[in-house]
C-alpha cells in the first residue's frame, strides 16, 4: 500500500468513492444528494486541495485532502473504499496528511468529522474541540520533520541498550558497583531498540506498556548482549581515545580550563573563579564574604558538589577539593543544560537545551521545550564550541554542558558530562512524541518520585494505571520501574504535554497520587510495624536479566 498525489483526471472517480464511503454509514439517497456538491472533488481542486490517494495492489483505496494555507489547515476529505475499511488505509492517509502539514509549516489541522468517524479520530490522537456538535470537530497536530540529530543518532539501526551506569561511575569513585535503578533510563535513548539489558528484572507489563506508548514492536529483555550495535548508559569499553577524553573532561578541573579558554568568544558566558582549597582555615576565612561551592574532581548527578555558607558545616576532609565562586541564580531559569552528540565523523549535532530541576546540588529531573530563546541560543552556541574541542580530542558520543543562570542573565558553565544522562531521555521522548502525535511537546522527567509504600509488581501496575488516568491532558511513561519495592520506594516517570498548564497539572497529579498512597498506609499504621528494629542487611540483587 502506498500514498501518491491524486491526478486531475481521477476527480470524478474519487468523488464517487467519497459518496460510496459516506453511504456505508446508512445515509439515505436524499441526504447523499444534498451533500453531493459539498463532497465533490473537481479536476481543478486536486492540486489546490493537495489531494492524495492510497493505492493497494494498484487500485485506489482511499482519498484525503489538506485544505487551506499555513498556519491553520483543515482535513477536508478523508474517505476509504467500504470494502477495505479497517485495513489501515485511513490511518495511512491521516498520518500522511499530518506529515505533509508539518512539512509545509502548518501548526494545526482542523477535522470536521462525520459522527461515525469520531472514534477513529480520537484513536489517532486528535483532540476534540466540539465533540457534541452535529459534526464533531477535532484539532490534529502536524507532524514535523524529524530533527537532524534524531536521524543521525538512529543511523546505525536498532540497537541493544545496556544499563551499566554503576560500572561507569566506578571508574571515578569508590562507589560499590551494584545494580543501579537509574540506568533503566537507557531504555528511552532512541527509537525502537533491538533489546534491553537492565540492572534488575522488570515485569512484562512495563515492557508492553512502554512499547505501546512509544509505538514500538515488542522489545525483548536480554540476559546478554548479542552481536549488534550497543548503546550503553555508562561507557566502560570505548576506544582509548574516547576514554582519554572522558577522563579528561569529566574532570571538573579540566572542564573549567576549557570553559575559561572559550568564554572570551561568547559574551553571554561568565566563568566562575575556581581554585584548589588551600586549607580548612583558609576556607573558613573566605566564607566570611559569602557562600562558596565545593567540588570534588569527579562526580555525577550533583554528587561531589555542595554549597557551603558562612557558619555552615564543612566536610571533614577538604584536601583535593576545588572551591568555586558562588553564582547567585536567576530564580526563573536557574539551571539550564545543553545536550548534543558527536558522530563517528566528528560532527557535532546540537540536540537542545532543557531546564534542570536541582535540589541543592542534586539533579532531580528536567523539562525540555520550555526554555527562553535567549538562554537556549547562548547555551547552544557555547555548547557546540565545547563539542568541537571534544571532537578534536577524539571523543565520540553523547555529551552535555550544565550551566547556572546568573541574575545578570549570563550563563555560568559548571561541568561537562561525556555520556548519556537524564536530560538525554527527555529529548529522545520529545522527538518520539512529536513524531507519533504531532505538534510540539513539552517533556518533563521526574526521576525520583517517592511512593510512600513498597509495591510488588501487581500493585505497582494498578498504581501506574491510576497515575495514567490522573494525567488527563498528558502522556505518562514510567522510566524507572525497578525501585518500587526498595526500602525507600520510588518511581521515575516522564510526562509529555502540549501546554505548560497541562504539564504542571500532570506533575501535581502524579505527586498527589503518590502522597495519597503513602497516607493510606500511614493511616493503616503499616509503616510502624517493626518500629525500633534496624535492618542492616540489604536484599540480594536479582540477576540483571531485563
Amino acid at each position: 500500500m502506498r500514498v501518491r498525489a491524486a491526478r486531475p483526471d481521477e476527480a470524478e472517480a474519487l468523488s464517487a468513492l467519497v459518496l460510496r464511503s459516506k453511504a456505508h454509514w446508512g445515509y439515505d439517497a436524499a441526504f447523499l444528494a444534498a451533500c453531493r456538491d459539498e463532497l465533490r472533488l473537481r479536476p481543478g481542486d486536486v492540486a489546490a486541495r493537495r489531494a492524495v490517494v492510497a493505492e493497494q495492489d494498484g487500485a485506489v483505496a482511499g482519498v484525503a485532502t489538506l485544505d487551506g494555507d499555513p498556519p491553520d489547515g483543515e482535513l477536508g476529505l478523508l474517505f476509504v473504499e467500504p470494502r477495505v475499511l479497517r485495513n489501515g488505509v485511513g490511518q495511512l492517509l491521516y498520518r500522511h496528511v499530518l506529515h505533509e502539514a508539518g512539512r509545509r509549516g502548518f501548526t494545526r489541522v482542523t477535522v470536521r468529522s462525520d459522527p461515525h468517524a469520531a472514534g477513529f479520530y480520537r484513536a489517532m490522537g486528535a483532540e476534540p474541540t466540539a465533540p457534541d456538535a452535529d459534526l464533531p470537530v477535532f484539532t490534529a497536530w502536524p507532524i514535523r520533520p524529524e530533527p537532524a540529530w534524531a536521524r543521525a543518532w538512529a543511523a546505525g539501526g536498532p540497537d541493544v541498550r545496556v544499563g551499566n551506569v554503576a560500572a561507569f561511575n566506578g571508574q571515578f569513585s569508590d562507589v560499590p558497583q551494584r545494580p543501579d535503578h537509574y540506568s533503566c533510563m537507557v531504555t528511552f535513548c532512541g527509537p525502537q531498540p533491538a533489546g534491553l539489558v537492565l540492572p534488575e528484572r522488570v515485569d512484562a507489563w512495563w515492557l508492553r506498556a512502554t512499547a505501546d506508548t512509544l509505538g514500538w514492536d515488542d522489545v525483548p529483555a536480554l540476559t546478554r548482549v548479542p552481536g549488534r550495535r550497543v548503546v550503553p548508559w555508562g561507557e566502560t569499553a570505548a576506544p582509548p581515545a574516547v576514554m582519554a577524553a572522558v577522563r579528561r573532561y569529566e574532570s571538573k578541573r579540566h572542564a573549567h580550563a576549557l570553559f575559561t579558554a572559550l568564554a572570551p568568544g561568547h559574551p553571554g558566558i561568565v566563568v566562575p573563579a575556581r581554585r584548589p582549597v588551600r586549607s580548612r582555615r583558609a576556607l573558613v576565612r573566605e566564607l566570611a564574604a559569602g557562600p562558596l561551592v565545593l567540588k570534588a574532581e569527579y562526580g555525577v548527578g550533583g554528587s561531589g558538589t555542595r554549597v557551603v555558607t558562612p557558619g555552615g558545616r564543612l566536610p571533614r576532609r577538604v584536601a583535593g577539593l576545588l572551591v568555586e565562586e558562588h553564582v547567585a541564580k536567576d530564580d526563573r531559569f536557574p539551571d539550564p543544560t545543553f545536550d548534543a552528540f558527536i558522530d563517528g565523523d566528528g560532527t557535532v549535532h546540537p540536540v537542545g537545551t532543557g531546564l534542570m530541576d536541582v535540589a541543592g546540588t542534586a539533579y532531580q529531573g528536567v523539562t525540555v521545550g520550555r526554555v527562553p530563546d535567549a538562554i537556549a541560543t547562548t547555551a547552544e552556541t557555547f555548547g557546540v564550541a565545547v563539542g568541537r574541542v571534544l571532537a578534536e580530542d577524539g571523543y565520540r558520543g553523547w555529551y552535555d554542558v550544565d550551566f547556572v543562570t546568573a541574575r545578570t542573565g549570563r550563563l555560568a558553565p559548571t561541568e561537562i558530562n561525556l555520556r548519556l544522562t537524564g536530560p538525554a531521555v527527555a529529548f529522545h521522548l520529545k522527538a518520539t512524541f512529536d513524531r507519533l502525535r504531532g505538534g510540539d511537546h513539552l517533556v518533563r522527567t521526574l526521576d525520583r518520585v517517592p511512593l510512600g509504600a513498597r509495591l510488588p509488581p501487581a500493585a505497582l501496575r494498578r498504581h501506574v494505571d491510576k497515575l495514567t488516568r490522573a494525567c488527563a491532558d498528558a502522556v505518562l511513561v514510567v522510566t524507572i520501574p525497578t525501585a518500587a519495592f526498595d526500602p525507600a520506594p520510588y518511581l521515575g516517570v516522564a510526562l509529555a504535554a502540549r501546554t505548560p498548564e497541562a504539564l504542571d497539572n500532570a506533575t501535581e497529579a502524579v505527586k498527589d497520587a503518590n502522597r495519597a498512597l503513602g497516607a493510606m498506609f500511614r493511616d493503616l499504621d503499616v509503616s510502624r510495624r517493626g518500629a525500633g528494629r534496624t535492618r542492616t542487611r540489604r536484599a540480594r540483587p536479582r540477576r540483571p536479566s531485563a
